[in-house]
């Protein structure tokens, strides 16, 4: 293994142990443009709370992707994952080991599970070809007195100023979609409660 292999083997390991949540917890809930710069990653980060327990702020989540999709704006997963195809990426295989459990390895569409720990964490991380790589990380953390918050993080750790010009061109479909995408395993922990 070569020296810049051990370098970025190691601090994927120090960024794996992140609790983005309170990482950023300073940080406005709001990115600006381009979400938030950390060290050389670029992210993406939002809060949203819950008056459910945090055992279901987690159940929507773990059933993410597959024939379930992604809560917000399938449409246009499908249209990334046809165009991942396209230049020879996986695409979006719509594939689940399971439809309701998740484990360490398993493929979730484009994404592959990097890890989960019920209630409190799912990481994923892409598999499908960008000028980068790239998280979406999911926190679950019981508040006091009651309920939970959920908190979104997508990671991108950009590859030259390709990566750069494609995070900052997407940032507006990233913005729609990541933002609808939380609402909604909001609004669904809230529906699966009931």
């Amino acid at each position: 293994m070569s020296v810049v292999s051990r370098a970025t083997a190691r601090e994927d390991a120090e960024f794996a142990r992140i609790r983005w949540s309170e990482a950023l917890a300073s940080e406005e809930s709001r990115p600006g443009w381009g979400g938030l710069a950390f060290r050389s990653r670029l992210v993406d980060h939002r809060r949203q709370l819950v008056d459910v327990a945090p055992e279901q702020a987690f159940l929507p989540i773990e059933r993410i992707g597959g024939e379930n999709g992604w809560y917000h704006a399938d449409w246009l997963w499908g249209v990334r994952g046809a165009f991942d195809r396209l230049i020879g990426g996986v695409g979006a295989r719509r594939q689940r080991r399971d439809p309701e459990d998740l484990r360490p390895g398993d493929p979730v569409d484009f994404w592959r599970v990097e890890e989960i720990d019920p209630p409190k964490l799912l990481r994923l991380r892409a598999e499908m070809k960008v000028p980068g790589r790239v998280w979406l990380q999911f926190e679950v953390t019981a508040r006091e007195g009651g309920g939970a918050e959920i908190a979104q993080t997508a990671v991108f750790d950009p590859a030259g100023w390709a990566g750069r010009v494609y995070w900052h061109g997407l940032w507006p479909l990233h913005d729609y979609v990541f933002g609808g995408m939380l609402r909604r395993i909001a609004e669904s922990a809230v529906r699966c409660a009931a």
